[in-house]
């Protein structure tokens, strides 16, 4: 009898332990890159970029790190923050791109896309905040579409290209395009793709 009653009791006691663990893994609040899901181009519109959209880093503190060339960009955070990005797909404006050490960097932040309201097409809703420099695997695939790319269905074009067309247009028109891209687990941009926008 007394077994049997030691047995219950232990049984309990795990049990309690179990999910008294379950409890405290649930509460976490570091929501990482397993809350970011992907967002297509043909998906629903993000929600803003405020930390409440599972395409958005969280904000507030921002990890310590660099640009490659030691020195973080006037206007952007530390290349550290996009390792939050890594392995997830992300909503974004461009602001700038430069080609450096043989590698391509971009300066991006979180945004929203709506569908248009008459087209087949995107409008872009611009984020908030400072821009992050990320920057692209050197076997990464760029897919552009009107008005940065020729056509109004994407299409392949070098990383070199992209820089040129993109830092050729004028800062404000910059702020009407958006981007679908894909980090690879170490934060580096492994796709991009411009939306189409009228």
């Amino acid at each position: 009898m007394r077994v049997a009653h030691r047995r219950s009791a232990t049984v309990r006691c795990l049990t309690a332990l179990a999910l008294g663990m379950l409890a405290l893994t649930g509460c976490s609040t570091d929501d990482g890159p397993a809350a970011a899901t992907a967002s297509g181009t043909s998906a629903a519109p993000a929600p803003s970029p405020d930390g409440t959209s599972p395409t958005t880093t969280p904000t507030g503190t921002t990890p310590t790190g660099t640009t490659p060339t030691g020195t973080t960009p006037t206007g952007t955070e530390p290349s550290g923050t996009a390792a939050r990005w890594a392995g997830t797909k992300q909503f974004v404006q461009i602001d700038d791109a430069r080609t450096a050490d043989g590698r391509t960097y971009l300066s991006v932040r979180p945004a929203q896309k709506k569908p248009h309201p008459q087209f087949e097409a995107w409008v872009i809703v611009p984020g908030e905040g400072p821009y992050t420099e990320v920057s692209m695997a050197e076997d990464a695939q760029v897919l552009l579409s009107v008005p940065l790319g020729d056509a109004k269905h994407p299409a392949s074009y070098a990383q070199a290209d992209f820089v040129g067309r993109l830092t050729a247009r004028p800062s404000s028109d910059r702020a009407l395009l958006g981007y679908d891209l894909s980090f690879d687990g170490e934060g580096r941009v492994t796709r991009v793709q411009s939306l189409y926008t009228p």
